[in-house]
């Protein structure tokens, strides 16, 4: 996946070509709106290839050197592309860090990581003024509009430099964190690629051999930049000359209006903005025209059947899902058809084949759930942790690696996802995963969002517990937990329903999907001598 050989147009065939990222098309189509904020702000390919340039001569000015790592903790915001483009073309490491932090959590990361450089912004300002003094590897700060004390102001400091080009271009690549759900963010770190500028990576050729990306691809991007697959996704767009259109926050009804508004012809979405989505009323839904949307993808959490469902039945049969995670140790993909056809799987393995393990590594049978391994796919390990990345290996094949999560395959070979191994409940000596329980309420119209985990319970040791956001917060008490736990016990077995329901205005939601767990349960734990999980 990470050589040369890519899709070219629309046909079948395969060839070859020449190497591109925005700096080629800032020499040919200067002019192209290389991407453009929901907010309006537009930037091109000279402007992009422009600023990344200054910012890589000021990096290397600042002795950062291939294999050295900056780290970049920013919303959504007309600089992010810049900075990361500007990483990715001197053969560094860049970290982006979510913006959404505590302090404690960011300082791990910049520290874990060895940034020698952070960027961030304005509107990160607070996080920025407590990190200051807590980065002691950090020798260059900088802040993007505006500034505060102890970091350089991003415009004043890059404009010193000239926007031609380093003498010696090599390719970068990230160094991404796991959204600590479950624990400690855990670092992924691949081998640096250092390639020529240009090479093609493993999700351009993705992009354009299975989504059909082209230089004339209109992507909306409405997660953020921090996260691995919109960052990737639209760099790749960005290598192929597309267009991407980056909202700042995501809401369902922009969302809508931007696909319009900028004929978007790809997306990449996670489920639970399906899920806001398919809550607008039918007014709402029919006031867009949609139908530039040629190519819609969707991974990072589970979806329920039902919510897929509607929306193939809203948007056609577009709709496309991949399992894999920011370790890309394999990748399975499902288009419509073939979901339909095995409704609730994520696919089959296009590259590293799918291994269904018991907990002593024995393989296990088709039809039968256990921790699912890729084998044969990309290698990498958990930086500065290697017990963590030991973890995550078979006992028996070194080159089967898991990323946590249970499931099983059909004959066909078809992988479907049970839940994640953390999360699994232990009630009374029954294995519960809760992702079941989760997928049932979250199709009640009432409900706009659900966590399901294991609380304490001096009998059973764990009991089912759910805490829901309603759509009303209104509606939230006895009455709506009665009827939410009789539409539960209507799709599941009694030992798989919640034994009870609280409810909250708002989950702890990661804007990738993923949901914060762990804040949930330390609720329900922290007085708890005996704790799980």
């Amino acid at each position: 996946m990470a050589g040369w050989w890519v899709h070219s147009g629309t046909s079948a065939r395969v060839t070859r070509v020449r190497r591109v990222h925005p700096g080629s098309h800032a020499a040919t189509s200067p002019d192209k709106v290389a991407y453009v904020m929901g907010s309006g702000e537009t930037v091109t390919y000279a402007q992009l290839d422009a600023g990344s340039n200054r910012l890589a001569r000021l990096l290397h000015d600042r002795g950062l050197r291939p294999g050295d790592t900056v780290a970049v903790c920013m919303e959504n915001n007309a600089r992010y592309l810049e900075v990361v483009w500007a990483a990715q073309r001197s053969g560094l490491y860049y970290t982006c860090v979510s913006s959404r932090l505590t302090t404690g959590e960011a300082e791990y990361i910049v520290n874990d990581c060895g940034a020698l450089a952070f960027i961030t912004s304005w509107e990160r300002r607070e996080l920025a003024g407590q990190l200051r003094d807590r980065m002691p590897q950090v020798h260059t700060r900088l802040m993007c509009f505006g500034s505060i004390e102890g970091y350089e102001s991003y415009g004043e400091a890059v404009s010193r430099f000239p926007a031609e080009p380093l003498a010696e271009e090599v390719e970068g690549t990230d160094l991404l964190y796991s959204s600590g759900t479950t624990g400690r963010p855990k670092g992924v770190k691949p081998p640096l690629p250092l390639a020529p500028i240009g090479t093609p990576s493993g999700v351009t050729v993705l992009c354009q051999m299975l989504y059909g990306f082209t230089a004339e691809t209109v992507y909306l991007t409405p997660a953020p930049l921090y996260h691995a697959a919109p960052l990737r996704f639209t760099m790749a767009a960005q290598r192929l000359g597309a267009t991407s259109v980056i909202m700042e926050h995501f809401d369902p009804l922009e969302f809508l209006r931007l696909i319009e508004v900028h004929r978007v012809t790809h997306t990449q979405v996670v489920p639970t903005m399906f899920v806001r989505l398919l809550k607008l009323s039918q007014s709402e839904r029919d006031r867009f025209d949609l139908s530039s949307l040629q190519t819609v993808i969707h991974a990072a959490a589970p979806c329920p059947i039902p919510i897929k469902e509607q929306m193939i039945e809203w948007w056609g049969p577009i709709i496309h899902e991949y399992y894999a995670g920011t370790e890309a140790n394999g990748l399975c993909v499902c288009d419509s058809q073939a979901w339909l056809a095995h409704k609730g799987t994520v696919g089959r393995p296009l590259f590293g084949a799918v291994h269904i393990c018991d907990d002593s590594g024995g393989e296990l049978p088709p039809g039968q759930a256990g921790l699912v391994y890729f084998a044969g796919g990309q290698s990498f390990e958990y930086h500065n942790d290697p017990g963590k990345t030991q973890a995550s290996r078979h006992p028996d094949h070194d080159d089967w690696s898991t990323l946590g999560d249970i499931g099983y395959v059909d004959e066909e070979g078809f992988l479907y996802l049970t839940d994640r191994k953390a999360n699994m409940i232990i009630s009374g000596g029954v294995n519960v995963y809760p992702q079941e329980a989760e997928n049932v309420l979250a199709t009640h119209p009432m409900v706009m969002d659900v966590a399901v985990f294991g609380v304490p319970n001096e009998d059973l040791g764990e009991e089912v517990k759910a805490v829901v956001q309603p759509v009303d917060m209104a509606a939230a008490g006895p009455s709506l937990e009665r009827e939410l736990l009789a539409f539960a016990r209507q799709h599941l077995a009694g030992f798989k329903v919640p034994r009870s329901i609280d409810f909250e205005a708002e989950l702890p939601r990661h804007p990738t999907g993923k949901l914060y767990k762990r804040l949930l349960k330390d609720r329900y734990w922290q007085d708890h001598r005996h704790r799980i999980g």
